[in-house]
C-alpha cells in the first residue's frame, strides 16, 4: 500500500493535517475484497529490483506459489483458476490516482519522439461536408462548432440554423433545426428526465436562442447496414431568455437536471421542464440557484448592478453530485445538487487563493504568477479518485490536482457530501521546451514525496495554452498556438504509462508511486475547435483502485480513440496499447542488437512478467498499426511474429525455488517454487482476455412483455467469439512451440537439469504451464457450449429441468462454468435437457449428440452420446411395451450401450436406467448393468485388496469400496422388488415356467455367474442381513466357501454356516476340517457344543468326499478322535468339578475354574507326573496354561480321570498306573463304606468295568498282570466272607479280557506264594484259576479248531495247571483251617470236582 507525504511542518489555511490520507487500495488482508486474499509477492531477482524490508510490494509483481500442501491436492484446472483469479486481483490493485498524484509536484514525462513508441496514433482525418461551407459563407450574425463525439456527431450554427452530421460517414446526411429567426448562442445535447418524452426519445437537443431556449426531442435509428441516423422531434418545449445571452448549457445524465449560464452575470440557472402544465407550473421554467428571493425568479428584473464576470466553462459530476463553473476572471465555483431540485452554492475560489493555497507547494515560478489564467476545469470521478475532484489547467499549461471535500468525509475517505473547501493537491508542471535543458527552480523540500529527477517549473514549452481537457484515466489533450502561425494549433497529448506506475522500479518510487506520463507532440496545421472521446467511457474498474489499468483492458476493450474538431475537417487519433507500441518497436527497428535492446528496455520499465505477456499477444496476432488507408489492422509481419516469438522463449525467466521456506533441504517440494516470468506472463494474457466474463453470470432471466421467462447472455455472442479466437490461437502457439518452452517440453527436458532444485524448479513449472493449458482448452470448450446453448430456446430448456437445478444455473458464472466440477455438472444437464427437448421434437438424436459433441467435446463426449442413445431405446421400448419382444430387443440393445460407457455412467443416469428397468420387468438388465458399472468405478480393484487385508482403517482404498456399495445396493433393491413381485405367483403354469419365474432365473443367473468377487461378498454380507442364511447355503458358487472361509476366521456365525455349506455340497472332508478347527478355535464356544463338533467331524471324516484320498482322511479322522477324546476327558473332569463340594467353598475360584474348562479342549503336551499330593484341592489355581492332568485331575484325587488321560498321553509308567489303580480303589472303597450302598466290592467291580471299557482294555492303563492282583489282594483283605468268590475273575471275565493273560496273573500269584495268598490262604486264587479255565474250555471247545483256539501249548498249560491244583488238594488245604465247617467242606469238593472234570476233558482232547 502506497502512502502519501506528510503535511508540511507549518499549518495551513483550509488544510488538513493528514491531507491526503493513505492510499484506499485493497490490501492482502482485506476482508471485503471480492476476490479474496492474495498470497505475498516478493521481487523477482532477475527484474532487478531492490525494495527495502518494510517497503509495500510492487503490485505488478506475481504472486509466489503458496508453499502449503495445498497446492498438490488440486486439480489442475483449479490451480489455473486460482493463478487466475490472483492475476485478476492483482490487476484490480492497480494503484488509484490519489496515491500517484499526492500531495507535491511533479513533471514526469517520457517525450517520446519515436514514431514506434508513440502514445498515441493518427487515425482518420474527415472533412467538413462542402454543404456545410455553403451555409457559412452565408453567415451574417455568429457561427458555433463542436462535437457529440461519443455520438459521432459534429455540429455547426449558422445563425438562426443548426446542423448536425455523422462525420464518419462518407456523403454524411445533414440534419437541421432552422425553425426559429433567433441566433444560436449555445448547443449541447443531453440526457432527458426519465418519463418526461416518449421512450423512443433517448437525448435532448438544448438550443439556447437571444430569445429563448428550445429542447427538441433526438432519437437514434440503427439500419441493417449499421449506420445511425437522427430523428429530430418537436417538443413545444422552450423557455425565453430575452435580455440574457445564454452561452453554457450543461445537464445531469443521472438526473436529466438541466443548467446553463449567461454571459451578462456569473449565476447559475436551472431549466426546469415536465411533461404538462400544471397550476402556478408551465412546462419549462427556470431557476437561479445562486441569486436570492424574486431576482431567483425573475432575472430580468434583477436591478443588481451586472459584472463583467461570467462563467466560461460548466462542468458537472453526477458521481459526486458536483456542479463546477470556471469564471471568466478563473474563478472556480462549486455546486451541490440535492435532489429533487436543489442547488446549493458551497464553495467560491478565485485564482488568486488557488495561487495562494500552492505558494508551499513550490517556489515562486512565472507559470503560476498573476497574469496566468485557468483554461478549462474538468471533473474527476469517484470511480476514479477518492479525493482529488477536479483538475484545471492554466494557460501555462500547468494542471492543478484539486480535492473539494468537507473536513469529515475528507478525513474518512467518504466521496459522497456536500464539500465544504477546496485545496491544489498536485501540480503537473509542463514538459520541457524541445532542445532545452530542465531547469530545477525547487528545493528538495519542496519536491514532495518522490526525490526522484529534478522538477521543471520554468518551462514554458505549454505557454499560450488556450484550450485543454482531460479524459480518463489520465489522456490530457492541450492545445497551443503555433508561435510562426497563430491561426493554427499544436498539440501536446500525455497518458499516464500505465505499466510503471504499476511498477516502480528504484528505490525512490517504492513509497510513493510517480506519476509517469508518456507524451508526444502532435502537429494539427490549423485551429481546434472542440475534442471529444470517440470511444466509450475508459473505466478497467468502477472503483478508484484498479480504474486507470490500461494493460489489464487492453484486449478486452477497444483503444480510446479521440476526435479534435478543426477548421478544416475532424481528425481522429487513437491510444496506441502497449502491445501496439511493443509490437512497432520491433517492425520499425533494424537488426537484431536493435531489437534486443528495446526488449531490454521493455524489462527494464515493465518486467519480465509484462514483457512476456506483451510478446505472447503479439505472437497471437493482437498488435495493431495503423495502415496507409487509415484502417487499423492487426500486425502479422513474419519478421514480427518471429522476434517476439524470439522474446517469449528467451526472455521468459526461469521459475526460482523458494530456498528461504525450505528448513530441510531433503524435504524440497514443488509447491515451494515461484514460477517463471514466463508462466506469468502467459496468466496474464489468459485473464487480460476473459477478465470482462470470467466473474459474470451465463444467463441473466427477466419477464417478457407478456410475462413469461425471457433469458439472455450476459455476454453478447460476438464478444465470445472474440475470446474464444485468441484463446485458440494461444493453444496452438503453446502447442506447437512444447519443445522450446522449459515445462512443456516434456521429460527430456529433465536432462538438461544438473541439481535436484533444478529438478523440482522444472517439475512445478510443468505443474504451472500444463494447468493454464488445461484452463484454456475448457475456457474455449466452455464458449463453445454457452454458444449452443443459446442458439436453442434458452427459456423452453430452463423450464424443463428441475427448480433447484434452475437456480444453480442462475447463479452459474462463466468461472464456475469453466473451471470447476459443479459448473461441468450443470452444462451436462442442461445437454442433457438440449438433447431430450430436440427428441421431443422429432430430431435425431445422432444429429444432435453428433452436433454438440463436436462443438463442446468435453460437456457432451462420445460417452455422452452413446448414453443419449441408449435413452431413447429406453424410451421406444417404453412405448412398445417393455415385456413385448420388441420391446425387449430394444432394452437388450440399451444395455449393451450402457455397457460400453459404464466407467463413465453417474449415479443419477444409472438410477434412472434402473428404474426404467424395474419399470419394465427388466431385472437381469438393471442387475448386469450395475455389476458393469461398479467393476468400472474401482478397474484396479483396489476394494478387493482393501477387503483382503482385513479392511484396514483408515485406508484410502475404502473409498473404492464405498463406492461399489453404493452401486450395489442398487442391485439389493432389485432384488427385494423382484423377491416381492414373485412371491404370490406360482412358479410354473401347465408344467411351464411363468414370466414372473423366468425374470426371476434370469436375475439369479447374472447373480451366481457374477465373477465379481466384492459383489458376492457384499451380497453374501446382506443376505445374512436380512437372515436369509438357508438362502446362500443354497447358492452353487466358488465364491460362497470363498466368503465364509476369510469371514470364518473372525465370526462364530460364518464359520457355522461354512460347515453346513460343505455338508450340502457333500464336501464332508472340508466340513470336517472346519469343524475340527471350530472345536479347536478361540472362539466363545462351550465345552459341550465342542464335543458335538468333534463328534460331528468324526462322522464327516469317516465319509468318504470326492477328490480326497485316503491318507489324509485317515489323517484328519486321527486327529479328531485323539481331540474327542481328550474333550471328553474334560467333559468328565468339568462335570465332576461342577459337584466338587470342595470347590464349591470357594465361589471365585470356582467360576474361574470352570469357565477354564467350559471352553477350548486343553492340550496334553505338557503332562508332568509329580507326587500324589494331599487329597486337598488347596493349591488348585486358575491359570490359563494349566494341563488337564497336573492342575486339575491329579490334585483333585480323580484317580478314574487320571487314568484316562494316561490313556489319552499314551503314558506308561507303569509305577504310576500301578499307584493310581490302588488309590482308586482305595478311593472307591471308602466312598461306598461312607455312603453305605452300594457295597464296596460291587462299587469297585462297576468302576473297573467301566474304566475297562473306556480304556479298552489297554495293556498300559488297564495293566492286567497289575490290577489283577491289586483287586485279589482287595478282595481277600476287605471283601472276604462279603462279596462271592469269583467276583473279581468275573469282572475281567465280562470285559472280555485275553484268557491267557488272566490265566498268566492268576498263576503267578499262585505260585509265588506271596502274602497273603500262601498255603491254605491261596483257595481264592484257585477259585479264579478253575473258574477262568471252565469259562475258556467253555467258551472255545465249539470252535472249529477246538477249546483254547487250537492252541496245543495253552491246552497242556491249562491241564497242568489244574493238575497243580489237584496235586495241592487246594480244596481241602483250604478247608482245614480254623474255622472251616461242613458248608466249606462241602464247597472244597465241589471245586476240586469240577477242577478233576475240567481236567479230564483237557486231557480228552489232548489224547
Amino acid at each position: 500500500m502506497s502512502f502519501g507525504p506528510q503535511t508540511p511542518q507549518r499549518p495551513l489555511p483550509g488544510t488538513f493535517l493528514k491531507t491526503p490520507a493513505a492510499s484506499r487500495q485493497v490490501s492482502a488482508s482485506n476482508p471485503t475484497d471480492p476476490f479474496g486474499p492474495l498470497y505475498p509477492s516478493l521481487p523477482k531477482s532477475n527484474d532487478q529490483i531492490t525494495i527495502s524490508k518494510d517497503a509495500s510490494l510492487p503490485l505488478g509483481q506475481p504472486a509466489p506459489a503458496p508453499t502449503t500442501t495445498e497446492g498438490e491436492t488440486l486439480k489442475p484446472i483449479e490451480r489455473a483458476a486460482r493463478v487466475i483469479n490472483e492475476t485478476l486481483i492483482q490487476e484490480s490493485r492497480f494503484p488509484e490516482l490519489d496515491s500517484y498524484v499526492g500531495q507535491g509536484i511533479s513533471s514526469d514525462y517520457d517525450i517520446v519522439t519515436s514514431p514506434a513508441w508513440a502514445p498515441f496514433q493518427s487515425s482518420k482525418s474527415y472533412e467538413i461536408p462542402e454543404r456545410i461551407f455553403e451555409q457559412y459563407n452565408q453567415a451574417q450574425v455568429s457561427t458555433l462548432m463542436g462535437l457529440f463525439a461519443s455520438y459521432n456527431l459534429a455540429w455547426i450554427t449558422i445563425d438562426n440554423a443548426l446542423y448536425l452530421w455523422d462525420f464518419t460517414r462518407p456523403n454524411p446526411e445533414l440534419s437541421g433545426f432552422e425553425d426559429q429567426p433567433n441566433s444560436i448562442t449555445a448547443v449541447n445535447l443531453l440526457k432527458p428526465k426519465p418519463g418526461v418524452f416518449l421512450p423512443a426519445i433517448s437525448h435532448i437537443l438544448a438550443i439556447a436562442t437571444t430569445a429563448e431556449i428550445v429542447l427538441v426531442g433526438l432519437s437514434f435509428d440503427l439500419s441493417a447496414s449499421g449506420t445511425r441516423s437522427i430523428n429530430l422531434y418537436q417538443t413545444k418545449m422552450a423557455l425565453s431568455v430575452k435580455g440574457m445571452h445564454v452561452n453554457l448549457i450543461q445537464g445531469s445524465s443521472a438526473s436529466g437536471r438541466i443548467f446553463f449560464t449567461s454571459k451578462g452575470d456569473n449565476d447559475v440557472y436551472e431549466l426546469t421542464y415536465q411533461q404538462e402544465e400544471k397550476w402556478f407550473y408551465n412546462r419549462c421554467a427556470k431557476v437561479n440557484h445562486t441569486a436570492r428571493g424574486l431576482a431567483s425568479l425573475t432575472p430580468s428584473l434583477t436591478f443588481r448592478q451586472r459584472t463583467s464576470e461570467h462563467p466560461v466553462q460548466m462542468v458537472i459530476d453526477d458521481s459526486r453530485d458536483l456542479l463546477y463553473t470556471l469564471s471568466s476572471s478563473s474563478g472556480i465555483r462549486t455546486f451541490y445538487m440535492t435532489p429533487p431540485n436543489g442547488l446549493e452554492f458551497t464553495i467560491d475560489r478565485s485564482l488568486s487563493e488557488i495561487f495562494s493555497n500552492i505558494g508551499h507547494m513550490t517556489s515562486r515560478t512565472e507559470l503560476l504568477a498573476p497574469g496566468v489564467y485557468i483554461v478549462s476545469i474538468q471533473a474527476i470521478s469517484a470511480n476514479e479518485a477518492t479525493k482529488l475532484h477536479l483538475m484545471a489547467t492554466t494557460s501555462t499549461g500547468c494542471r492543478l490536482f484539486m480535492s473539494a471535500t468537507a473536513a469529515s468525509s475528507f478525513l474518512s475517505g467518504s466521496v459522497s457530501g456536500k464539500p465544504t473547501s477546496m485545496q491544489v493537491q498536485h501540480i503537473k508542471f509542463p514538459p520541457p521546451r524541445a532542445g532545452t535543458q530542465s531547469v530545477q527552480t525547487n528545493s528538495p523540500g519542496q519536491r514532495g514525496p518522490y526525490q526522484g529527477p529534478a522538477v521543471d517549473t520554468a518551462s514554458k514549452a505549454l505557454a499560450n495554452t488556450r484550450m485543454a481537457r482531460r479524459f480518463p484515466p489520465g489522456y490530457f489533450f492541450c492545445f497551443v498556438p503555433n508561435a510562426h502561425k497563430n491561426t493554427t494549433d499544436s498539440i501536446f497529448v500525455s497518458a499516464p504509462d500505465s505499466g510503471r506506475i504499476n511498477r516502480p522500479h528504484d528505490l525512490s518510487q517504492v513509497r510513493m508511486t510517480a506519476y509517469q506520463e508518456q507524451a508526444m507532440w502532435l502537429p494539427l496545421e490549423s485551429r481546434a475547435e472542440d475534442v471529444g472521446v470517440l470511444s466509450p467511457p475508459f473505466g478497467a474498474s468502477s472503483r478508484p483502485a484498479g480504474f486507470g489499468n490500461e494493460l489489464a483492458i487492453q484486449f478486452d476493450m477497444p483503444s480510446s480513440e479521440f476526435a479534435i474538431l478543426t477548421n478544416t475537417g475532424i481528425h481522429t487519433y487513437r491510444r496506441r496499447r502497449l502491445v501496439d507500441m511493443f509490437a512497432s518497436a520491433i517492425r520499425h527497428r533494424s537488426g537484431e542488437e536493435t531489437v534486443e535492446a528495446d526488449v531490454k528496455k521493455f524489462i527494464r520499465l515493465y518486467g519480465r512478467g509484462e514483457t512476456t505477456a506483451t510478446a505472447l499477444a503479439v505472437t497471437c496476432g493482437q498488435g495493431q498499426d495503423v495502415t496507409a488507408d487509415s484502417r487499423v489492422a492487426r500486425i502479422m509481419d513474419p519478421d514480427v511474429i518471429e522476434a517476439a516469438w524470439r522474446t517469449f522463449i528467451e526472455y521468459g525467466g526461469k521459475p526460482v525455488l523458494n530456498e528461504d521456506s525450505v528448513i530441510d533441504q531433503t524435504a524440497l517440494t514443488i509447491d515451494n517454487v515461484r514460477p517463471s516470468p514466463r508462466h506469468d506472463g502467459i496468466a496474464l494474457y489468459i485473464s487480460r482476455l476473459v477478465r470482462s466474463i470470467w466473474k459474470a453470470h451465463v444467463v441473466l432471466e427477466s419477464t417478457s412483455p407478456t410475462g413469461g421467462l425471457a433469458v439472455k447472455s450476459s455476454v453478447s455472442s460476438t464478444k465470445l467469439l472474440d475470446i474464444q479466437r485468441d484463446l485458440t490461437k494461444l493453444q496452438d502457439f503453446l502447442e506447437a512451440n512444447r519443445s522450446f518452452i522449459d515445462g512443456l517440453a516434456g521429460p527430456e527436458s529433465l536432462l538438461r537439469v544438473s541439481t535436484r532444485q533444478d529438478e523440482i524448479a522444472l517439475q512445478a513449472e510443468h505443474r504451472a504451464l500444463h494447468a493454464l493449458l488445461v484452463l484454456v482448452s475448457s475456457i474455449i470448450e466452455g464458449i463453445s457450449f454457452v454458444l449452443v446453448l443459446f442458439d436453442e430456446r434458452v427459456e423452453e430448456i430452463l423450464l424443463s429441468i428441475a427448480d433447484t437445478t434452475r437456480q444453480q444455473v442462475r447463479n452459474l458464472s462463466f468461472e464456475g462454468l469453466f473451471a470447476t466440477a459443479a459448473g461441468k455438472d450443470l452444462a451436462k444437464e442442461l445437454v442433457k435437457a438440449i438433447v431430450n427437448r430436440n427428441i421431443a421434437n422429432g430430431a435425431n438424436v445422432d444429429t444432435v449428440a453428433e452436433a454438440l459433441r463436436r462443438r463442446c467435446g468435453s460437456f457432451c463426449s462420445a460417452d455422452d452420446v452413446i448414453i443419449f442413445k441408449a435413452q431413447e431405446q429406453i424410451k421406444r421400448a417404453q412405448e412398445a411395451g417393455g415385456t413385448s419382444d420388441f420391446g425387449r430387443r430394444l432394452l437388450n440393445e440399451s444395455l449393451r450401450l450402457l455397457q460400453q460407457v459404464a466407467g463413465s455412467l453417474s449415479m443419477e443416469h444409472l438410477n434412472w436406467a434402473i428404474d426404467q428397468y424395474l419399470a419394465m420387468q427388466f431385472y437381469a438388465g438393471g442387475i448386469q448393468l450395475a455389476l458393469n458399472v461398479a467393476k468400472e468405478t474401482d478397474r484396479g480393484n483396489r476394494a478387493l485388496a482393501w477387503i483382503n487385508d482385513g479392511r484396514p482403517l483408515p485406508d484410502a482404498r475404502q473409498n473404492a469400496f464405498a463406492a461399489r456399495q453404493s452401486v450395489y445396493r442398487l442391485i439389493h433393491r432389485i432384488i427385494v422388488i423382484l423377491d416381492d413381485v414373485s412371491r404370490n405367483v406360482p412358479q410354473t403354469l401347465d408344467g411351464n415356467l411363468t414370466d414372473a419365474a423366468t425374470r426371476r432365473n434370469e436375475a439369479n443367473h447374472v447373480i451366481d455367474n457374477s465373477n465379481d468377487e466384492v459383489f458376492q461378498f457384499t451380497l453374501y454380507d446382506w443376505y445374512l442381513e436380512q437372515g436369509w442364511a438357508d438362502r446362500l447355503l443354497g447358492i452353487q458358487s466358488t465364491y460362497v466357501a470363498s466368503y465364509l472361509q476369510g469371514k470364518a476366521k473372525q465370526s462364530l456365525a460364518h464359520a457355522d454356516l461354512l460347515w453346513r455349506y460343505f455338508s450340502q455340497q457333500s464336501r464332508y472332508f472340508e466340513a470336517a476340517t472346519v469343524q475340527l478347527q471350530l472345536a479347536k478355535s478361540d472362539f466363545a464356544i462351550s465345552l459341550e457344543k465342542r464335543i458335538e463338533y468333534l463328534s460331528k467331524a468324526r462322522a464327516n471324516a469317516s465319509t468318504s468326499s470326492a477328490g480326497i484320498d485316503r491318507v489324509s482322511r485317515q489323517a484328519l479322522l486321527r486327529e479328531v478322535s485323539e481331540l474327542l477324546d481328550v474333550a471328553n476327558i474334560q467333559d468328565d473332569l468339568l462335570a465332576r468339578l461342577r459337584n466338587e463340594p470342595r470347590l464349591k467353598a470357594q465361589p471365585e475360584r470356582e467360576a474361574q475354574v470352570l469357565q477354564q474348562l467350559d471352553g477350548k479342549v486343553i492340550g496334553l503336551t505338557e503332562v508332568r507326573f509329580t507326587p500324589p499330593p494331599l487329597p486337598s484341592l488347596v493349591i488348585l489355581e486358575a491359570n490359563p496354561r494349566v494341563k488337564l492332568y497336573n492342575n486339575y485331575a491329579d490334585q483333585a484325587s480323580y484317580y478314574d480321570i487320571c487314568l484316562l488321560i494316561y490313556q489319552a498321553a499314551d503314558h506308561r509308567n507303569t509305577a504310576h498306573i500301578g499307584g493310581t489303580w490302588q488309590n482308586l480303589i482305595e478311593q472307591v472303597h471308602a466312598k461306598a463304606l461312607r455312603d453305605g450302598q452300594p457295597q464296596p466290592y460291587e462299587a469297585i467291580a462297576e468302576k473297573v468295568r467301566s474304566l475297562g471299557s473306556r480304556l479298552g482294555l489297554s495293556e498300559n492303563t488297564f495293566p492286567i498282570p497289575i490290577l489283577l492282583p491289586l483287586l485279589e489282594r482287595y478282595s481277600y483283605e476287605h471283601q472276604r466272607d462279603v462279596a462271592p468268590p469269583e467276583w473279581v475273575i468275573d469282572i475281567f471275565l465280562d470285559l472280555h479280557a485275553p484268557p491267557e493273560t488272566l490265566l498268566a496273573s492268576l498263576e503267578s500269584i499262585y505260585f509265588n506264594d506271596e502274602a497273603p495268598f500262601r498255603g491254605r490262604n491261596r483257595r481264592p486264587i484257585a477259585t479264579d484259576i478253575v473258574r477262568l479255565c471252565r469259562r475258556w474250555y467253555s467258551d472255545t471247545k465249539r470252535s472249529p479248531n477246538g477249546p483254547f483256539g487250537g492252541d496245543l501249548d495253552e491246552t497242556v498249560r491249562v491241564s497242568e495247571t489244574l493238575g497243580v491244583l489237584l496235586k495241592d488238594n487246594v480244596g481241602a488245604g483250604a478247608g482245614t483251617g480254623a474255622g472251616a465247617g461242613a458248608g466249606a467242606g462241602a464247597d472244597d469238593a465241589a471245586l476240586i470236582e469240577r477242577c478233576r472234570t475240567l481236567r479230564d476233558a483237557v486231557d480228552q482232547h489232548l489224547r
